[in-house]
């Protein structure tokens, strides 16, 4: 961790099971494997961009490394501190750097508070400020995130998808955060007001110096924010890479497949490329296959690929993946 004075949060074989119960006495009978092993680095100021399809553990993968979930196994080091180690107490004071935008902006924000508590309370919570000094530092937060500031008495009902988001952008930076996860944050909105809140959130990353973990499935989105790029499948990264680097060259079969699913303006390219329908489903996370885990799916799929885990590997500088045919 030290090598790097760069980097500033490293994830090392982050392991979350979740418990399977049954019977009168709840005995456990089994686990969901919803991340297992998952290991990257994000560097100061850049946007690591995590892809994958539904169910694969991407936002499993940030409320862990928030510690909203406890990990089964694993390290999360933020600033050479490892979260997963630290008590109540030290991990609620580390929360002021560690900072989440939610999925839902219709879920994520209280509807019996107005935009001036729900902004507020991370202040009032850390004792950063009281009385006049929240109402200022809410307008000026709203003002941050192209809001008016005279909205801070209406309630979350009175604002549009776009503009709750924002609330919970600004919710977000409350406490001038470091690291923020946002966790799909422009899935539940209209197109045209996903590329005004992705926009936002990049001119916030210039002017506040933040660093993002980017959870989405639009890989368009991704390419756009993203200055590295992890593939996910089944609990595992895939792939990981620099973003023209992972477009221009996929070397795993599950992210060329992903690449050839995004739809291109230009229909002379998009009738001459190559389309990879992956037959199957998913399987499921409670009993995962052996060996490659892509494998129940992969086109070129050969008998090691059941029988062994695939390697991590670095086959170009910086372009790292999980495949015996890569």
């Amino acid at each position: 961790m030290t090598a790097d004075n760069n980097i500033l949060l490293k994830v090392e074989n982050l392991v979350m099971h979740f418990p399977i119960y049954r019977g009168v006495f709840r005995r456990q009978v089994g686990v969901v494997h919803a991340v297992d092993g998952v290991s990257f680095d994000i560097k100061k100021g850049e946007t690591l961009g995590l892809v994958g399809e539904s169910g694969c553990g991407k936002s499993t993968t940030g409320r862990s490394i928030l510690q909203l979930y406890k990990p089964t196994a694993g390290s999360v080091y933020f600033k050479d501190t490892n979260l997963v180690k630290l008590r109540p107490e030290p991990m609620r004071m580390m929360r002021r750097e560690l900072q989440m935008i939610f999925q839902d902006p219709y879920a994520s924000l209280n509807p019996r508070m107005t935009v001036r508590d729900i902004v507020g309370e991370p202040l009032m919570a850390f004792g950063e400020a009281s009385g006049k000094q929240i109402d200022e530092r809410v307008a000026s937060l709203l003002d941050l995130v192209k809001l008016n500031p005279d909205f801070s008495g209406r309630y979350p009902h009175e604002f549009s998808g776009g503009q709750r988001q924002r609330i919970g952008v600004a919710r977000a930076l409350a406490l001038n955060p470091s690291f923020i996860v946002c966790d799909e944050p422009i899935s539940a909105l209209d197109v045209s007001i996903q590329a005004q809140v992705v926009n936002l959130l990049e001119e916030l990353q210039e002017r506040l110096n933040l660093t993002y973990l980017f959870i989405a499935h639009d890989l368009s989105m991704v390419r756009h924010i993203s200055n590295r790029v992890a593939v996910m499948y089944l609990g595992i990264i895939v792939e990981l890479a620099d973003r023209s680097d992972l477009y221009k060259n996929p070397l795993h079969p599950y992210t060329q497949a992903l690449l050839s699913a995004i739809p291109v303006a230009d229909p002379v390219y998009s009738e001459q490329r190559r389309r990879i329908i992956l037959e199957g489903d998913v399987p499921s996370p409670v009993n995962p296959p052996s060996g490659c885990r892509f494998r129940t799916r992969c086109p070129i799929a050969v008998e090691k690929c059941a029988q062994m885990v695939p390697e991590w590997r670095e086959l170009q500088p910086g372009h790292f993946v999980a495949c015996h045919l890569a």
